[in-house]
């Protein structure tokens, strides 16, 4: 779910950027720079990165291909990407000159038009954003990508300076002034942007004070989050005498060899061991850098900005954190029970957690044969997801390979509306990787459906932007189950569905408890790398439940995770997703009359309606009690299914 140093993507808080980089940041969907009020959906289990193992047998992974990133620019020194920022410096400081000081004596018409000037400007500062971090996730470890996407960066920041009066006066706007503007039907084509913008009147500091911590993320929490993105990339573990990587050391703790896996955990925790002050001051770093944003800004809690930036109410969130946590026991115990059970082991190790299954030989399969599973799931489910699908597939819009210097784990960023979405995998050819690509695919979907909106509309909250991802995945685990005729290949189908549902729903709310707990103890003082350390094997042993022995060498592996560092309380988005897409395959189950068009409808209108009004066509309503409860006995049906087999 992965990451990338940072540039033109919407990671305010967690890299220093100002309030209003979060309020017109343009979200990438792996990192953050300063510019959209929008959030794309972070790499699919960023965190599971590296679950898989070699590459399908006969497809090496040259062969596999490479995106072609020649739709926003042929290459770093191409002169149209120094043209066109060239070109926005100068908008820029004409729209400057024009509208600051300006906002509140503008009529309704001529406000809209100032939206759709700054529009404009935005999302050419959003392609070159988007070059620079795509060309950066694809090789970190290359010093000149590297320093082109800081230049690009720190670029992007200089000309952002220019505009930040913009949304500061717009929330400066009282609000029956404002409704009097909205009142002219061309400014209320913008009433979402509008709402959003309006979300953190209450949060936005003076004017200075916002420049001031524009200009410093640079050299701020961005510093940080490249400190660690780089580190990680450089990280190398001795296996066999090999040195790999990360990424491909932990590819082995799914491995059928149970020594395999105990090797790999035990190198990697010494890796992460031997860095860990490295990975604890940047994590305390980070912490007490977001408590004085938030404490400047007058959340009431480490959670606030993130929930506000999700437009999502914290009530709604403890209600599902809340729901996740005391179902522990009847969902993560139960399961992983009955795999030490199956493995015929008294305890789990945490090398154990994503080994295969006893009688299952997990296949390699082929890119090709992955392209048409899912191309055949979605295509049965609406021609019209299958051909946006089919275009994906056909095109060079996704990056393949596992490769040096690439971030782990996936992510599918939507770049802008006037050119189209990227994919990143690492495909390995297991089961789970063609569960990964359903996942991306769905969001490339939903991005390129939604791309109608423009720019600053088409986006949704995280929460809902992993509906679609995870509605594909379910979609191609019923196409493959269907299809599976033999009982004990469809057991073993079953119980990885579990578990990466496990992984979706229960592990992300351990993390997001860990963060919490994290910057809670970070307000008292700074954290040594073992009381870190405590935490995550609290929460850990507290999800997974007493199948498993946790010994302290487990302690370090919080240290690798990229969301805590580039998306604080980003994680619970998965579960919130996971939920919900149970609840609405429900619906879809049950033969609702036209289920296709209004979920397509729903991806088409981005970010232009909030969760309640996305899901009210459904019958659906995240705020209600019981809804989560809908989504979690989904999961626990499915152990009861295994406990019966």
């Amino acid at each position: 779910m992965f990451f990338i140093s940072v540039v033109h993507v919407n990671r305010a808080y967690v890299c220093g950027l100002s309030l209003l980089a979060e309020m017109h940041c343009k979200v990438l969907d792996m990192e953050h720079t300063a510019h959209s009020l929008r959030s794309h959906p972070l790499p699919v289990f960023a965190t599971e990165a590296g679950t898989v193992a070699n590459t399908p047998a006969g497809q090496g992974a040259a062969s596999l291909p490479r995106w072609d990133l020649s739709a926003l620019y042929a290459g770093m020194d191409d002169p149209k990407l120094h043209a066109d920022l060239a070109e926005a410096e100068k908008k820029a400081q004409a729209f400057a000159k024009q509208y600051q000081g300006k906002i509140s004596g503008l009529s309704g018409k001529e406000l809209a038009d100032a939206i759709a000037t700054f529009e404009i400007i935005e999302e050419m500062l959003g392609k070159a954003g988007s070059y620079a971090s795509l060309l950066f996730a694809a090789d970190s470890s290359d010093a000149s990508i590297s320093q082109f996407s800081q230049s690009i960066n720190e670029r992007l920041t200089a000309i952002s300076t220019y505009l930040l009066f913009f949304t500061l006066e717009l929330n400066r706007l009282e609000e029956a002034d404002l409704r009097e503007k909205l009142q002219d039907p061309t400014l209320a084509h913008w009433q979402p942007y509008l709402r959003d913008i309006r979300m953190y009147r209450r949060h936005q500091l003076s004017d200075d004070v916002e420049k001031v911590l524009l200009e410093k993320s640079v050299t701020g929490g961005q510093a940080w989050c490249r400190l660690f993105d780089e580190t990680i990339a450089a990280l190398r573990v001795t296996l066999d005498g090999q040195e790999i990587t990360v990424g491909d050391a932990l590819n082995r703790l799914s491995d059928t060899n149970r020594a395999t896996r105990e090797q790999a955990g035990k190198a990697v925790g010494g890796v992460f061991e031997k860095n860990i002050r490295l990975f604890a001051l940047i994590t305390n770093t980070l912490a007490k850098d977001k408590s004085i944003s938030d404490n400047l800004r007058h959340f009431a809690r480490p959670t606030s900005s993130r929930n506000l930036s999700n437009m999502v109410e914290d009530e709604v969130v403890d209600a599902l954190v809340s729901a996740v946590r005391s179902d522990y026991p009847r969902l993560s115990h139960r399961y992983y029970a009955l795999k030490a059970k199956w493995m015929g082991l008294d305890k789990l190790e945490h090398w154990d957690r994503n080994a295969p299954l006893p009688g299952n030989d997990d296949k390699l399969i082929p890119w090709s044969e992955a392209k048409n599973i899912v191309q055949k799931a979605y295509d049965g489910f609406d021609p019209r997801m299958g051909k946006v699908i089919n275009t994906f597939l056909t095109n060079p819009w996704i990056d393949v390979p596992p490769a040096p210097g690439k971030s782990p784990g996936a992510f599918a960023h939507p770049t802008v509306p006037s050119a189209h979405p990227y994919i990143l995998l690492n495909y390995h050819g297991r089961i789970r990787d063609v569960m990964t690509l359903a996942h991306e695919l769905g969001h490339g979907v939903h991005q390129v459906m939604a791309a109608k909106q423009g720019y600053f509309m088409s986006d949704t909250p995280l929460t809902l932007a992993e509906t679609a991802s995870v509605f594909g995945e379910m979609l191609t685990f019923q196409s493959l189950l269907d299809a599976e005729k033999d009982p004990q290949r469809r057991r073993l189908l079953l119980a990885a569905k579990v578990e990466d549902m496990l992984n979706t729903v229960v592990r992300q709310i351990a993390f997001y408890e860990f963060e919490t707990r994290v910057h809670d103890a970070r307000k008292k003082g700074e954290l040594l790398p073992e009381q870190i350390g405590a935490i995550w094997r609290g929460v850990q042993t507290e999800s997974l439940g007493p199948a498993f022995n946790f010994t302290p060498e487990y302690d370090v592996f919080w240290a690798y995770i990229p969301h805590f560092i580039h998306s604080p309380f980003y994680v619970y988005a998965y579960a919130f997703g996971d939920c919900l897409v149970n609840a609405l395959y429900q619906v879809f189950s049950e033969g609702a009359p036209g289920f296709q068009d209004k979920y397509i409808a729903m991806l088409e209108a981005g970010g232009t309606l909030r969760h309640k009004e996305l899901l009210a066509p459904f019958g659906l309503d995240a705020s209600d009690p019981g809804f989560w409860r809908k989504g979690l006995d989904v999961i626990s049906g499915f152990i009861d299914q295994l406990e019966q087999g």
